[in-house]
């Protein structure tokens, strides 16, 4: 049997997710950033994607620190957009510091790209065929709107400009959606509009030295494991002009014998999406868990035999 970490994207922070954290992972981010990271976590700080990005890798990187001092390591690691890079770090396949500079670089290339009239909308109750016919009533070059996200049979994401998303949900809504509401994102993440940024972070990237992850690290964009360095390159750079799929991803590590699976912060929307796959296992949440369980759960799955 196998364990896995997850790590979320933008859309699960939280304002004050950075206070209460150890002193010396947030005076690790203070010193590569040459800023207090304890200002990026209130409430109007988070309407910038850099600070939102920021905070989710530092809060991914400090719970993982906690919960492995007394535990040993999972299989498998995975993260949702941006949580790819906490994932990276503990995998043993970016440094902290590297990640610091390069996520907050990500950030200020996404909020550049589209400052303001482009987001992401999750609609649920629609089935993926349903959803990627209504797109292709409404996209146009004045009205862009892509598949974003696969999160779960009956919940996908978009992403494009604010008028083809309203029209999108208007009609996912008639056809019976039972929800459809914009997220948390100010950008069009996981989509073409995002070509030209990640191009810009692959170049960055070029200069950062990564090691083959030492952990399983599986892609949300491939639903695989990336088992080389530049393959995790590629990933990293390109994933915010990707489709993410979340429901692959979490099945693949399934089908890979993981009956473990633990959310790092914030929140729990990683954990409600896995448990629709866990057909058996244990899926939990860091947030609103004690940490010696979870560090007991991660003990008991490395002991057990397949």
């Amino acid at each position: 049997m196998s364990s896995l970490l997850v790590f979320p994207g933008q859309g699960a922070q939280r304002a004050g997710m950075l206070h209460g954290l150890a002193p010396q992972i947030l005076g690790e981010a203070n010193d590569v950033l040459g800023e207090d990271v304890l200002q990026l976590d209130s409430a109007e700080a988070l309407q910038s994607t850099r600070a939102v990005q920021l905070c989710l890798l530092i809060a991914g990187v400090a719970a993982s620190r906690r919960l492995l001092e007394q535990a040993p390591a999972p299989d498998y690691v995975a993260g949702l957009s941006i949580g790819a890079y906490p994932a990276a770090v503990v995998a043993g396949a970016l440094g902290f510091d590297d990640a610091l500079r390069l996520v907050s670089l990500r950030g200020d290339l996404m909020q550049q790209a589209y400052p303001q009239g482009y987001g992401m909308t999750a609609i649920i109750g629609l089935d993926l065929a349903a959803v990627e016919a209504l797109l292709a009533q409404v996209h146009s070059d004045r009205t862009p709107v892509y598949l974003a996200n696969i999160n779960a049979d009956n919940q996908v994401v978009i992403a494009g400009s604010d008028e083809a998303m309203s029209n999108v949900a208007r009609q996912a809504r008639s056809l019976g959606a039972g929800k459809a509401c914009r997220l948390a994102v100010s950008v069009p993440s996981h989509c073409p509009l995002l070509q030209t940024p990640a191009q810009a972070l692959a170049q960055a990237f070029a200069e950062v030295a990564l090691k083959v992850p030492a952990l399983g690290y599986l892609s949300g964009s491939r639903a695989r494991p990336v088992i080389s360095s530049e393959a995790l390159r590629d990933d990293l750079a390109f994933n915010m002009c990707r489709i993410v799929d979340w429901r692959g991803t979490v099945q693949s590590a399934y089908e890979r014998g993981v009956r473990l699976q633990i959310e790092l912060p914030p929140g729990a929307v990683l954990t409600g999406l896995a448990r629709r796959v866990f057909e058996q296992g244990t899926v939990m949440a860091f947030d609103g868990a004690r940490l010696d369980t979870l560090q007991a759960l991660l003990r008991e799955e490395g002991n057990r035999y397949p």
